[in-house]
């Protein structure tokens, strides 16, 4: 393990890199390295470990600014914060675009290994090595789903959970959860629309004149009219309704339209985040390209924006994804194993703080609400106050009211 210590105004950071198992059911095999960071409050005292384990799959952990703002300010009142670089992700050993002189499907047992299954082994090591009793997680969206897989896999390791939107489907066929988050898009964009109703018309016309025209972005590839639908991922932000009307005005094929819509959707910085996508939602089954099979007839149409949904095509209209079309393929067919015990969830004893969001356009509230149901002790906090990034717009009450629900303060 190496260790780098720096003070910065409101904090102290501990920087470390973990070798771990690439397999962990190969201890002796090839390892990767983990980054973590920790952030300390200055006054010296030996507070608890706060792990946070952030959304994606496929993004490294926030950055502290100095001195620590939002979520952070607060949680380190009562925590050590620890930012995880998921596997694969950050100043972790890094995906890469393709393995050398490696099959697809080498490359796709590979990537096999970079699940919330793995990375609930990796904080298992890495809390061993730092010589830390169990610790609280924090866990956003995907990082959520991840608490709930720890929750499963190795509650011992835990003194708490706190959950911001996050509470995976235990159980459900991942059909089923793609269908619900169709119906929640096209209620996203029902709402965009009566807020900004002339933007319909520019939408089909923007729509209209990418498919007869050759628009190149930024990056030199061809902008179409379903790759420009992506800009739907905003639909899930609390400001996104803005940012994407502010996309919209500007002139169309000029640099700045082409710069923001491509900056709008990054699958290509990240490429684990897209091909391994669906594999979040697949507790034990294969996905099978779910989103793409399920989308409905009325987000076929034009003026309608998509979001989260990955689709098979993508690998071949983002330049930055092509590398990991064919593995992308045979991980569509990989049959995953399962992520949750419910057995397990049902007979929990560590204390469980979530948000469920009434209009998250990612995590399906009625799903969502099945799974604090099931999760025994689990305390939900469920709000129409936030979209899905509520910890980002609002960190330190979201996290203050989770870490009080946990203390039994409220």
């Amino acid at each position: 393990m190496t260790v780098a210590t720096y003070r910065v105004p409101g904090a102290v950071l501990t920087e470390r890199e973990h070798r771990v198992p690439l397999d962990h059911t190969r201890p002796d095999g090839p390892d990767i390295t983990v980054f973590t960071r920790e952030v300390a409050a200055p006054d010296g005292l030996d507070r608890p470990y706060l792990v946070f384990l952030q959304g994606g799959p496929g993004f490294e952990a926030a950055r502290p600014t100095s001195p620590p703002t939002g979520w952070m300010r607060r949680a380190l009142a009562e925590y050590r914060i620890l930012l995880l670089d998921q596997r694969g992700t950050g100043r972790s050993t890094p995906v890469g675009a393709v393995i050398p002189g490696a099959t697809p499907q080498d490359q796709a047992a590979y990537l096999a290994h970079f699940r919330a299954d793995a990375i609930v082994r990796d904080c298992e090591l890495v809390r061993t090595e730092l010589g830390s009793g169990p610790w609280t997680v924090l866990g956003q969206s995907f990082g959520g789903f991840t608490s709930l897989t720890y929750l499963s896999m190795a509650p011992e390791g835990l003194t708490a959970a706190l959950i911001t939107g996050g509470l995976a489907p235990v159980g459900r066929p991942v059909d089923d959860i793609y269908g619900a988050t169709w119906i929640r898009v096209l209620e996203a964009n029902r709402r965009y629309f009566e807020r900004y109703p002339h933007d319909r018309a520019r939408v089909r016309d923007i729509e209209r004149r990418l498919d007869a025209e050759d628009v190149r972005l930024p990056s030199g590839d061809r902008l179409s009219a379903r790759r420009f639908r992506q800009m739907g991922m905003w639909l899930g932000d609390s400001a996104g309704f803005e940012f994407l009307h502010h996309v919209l005005e500007l002139p169309f094929g000029s640099p700045a339209f082409l710069y923001d819509v491509e900056g709008a959707v990054r699958w290509g910085r990240n490429p684990m985040y897209a091909t391994l996508h669906e594999s979040s939602y697949a507790d034990g089954v294969p996905t099978r390209w779910s989103a793409h099979r399920l989308q409905p007839d009325e987000a076929l149409a034009t003026e309608v924006f998509t979001a989260e949904q990955v689709f098979p095509w993508m690998w071949d209209e983002y330049g930055a994804l092509r590398a990991h079309r064919e593995v992308a393929q045979v991980l569509a067919e990989h049959p995953w194993p399962r992520l949750y015990d419910a057995d397990r969830l049902r007979a929990n004893e560590v204390p469980v703080a979530a948000t469920i969001y009434v209009d998250d356009v990612y995590v399906e509230r009625a799903f969502a609400g099945e799974t604090a149901a099931l999760v025994r002790g689990l305390r939900p906090w469920i709000t129409n106050e936030y979209a899905h990034n509520g910890l980002r717009a609002d960190g330190e009450r979201v996290v203050g009211r989770l870490i009080d629900m946990v203390k039994g303060r409220v």
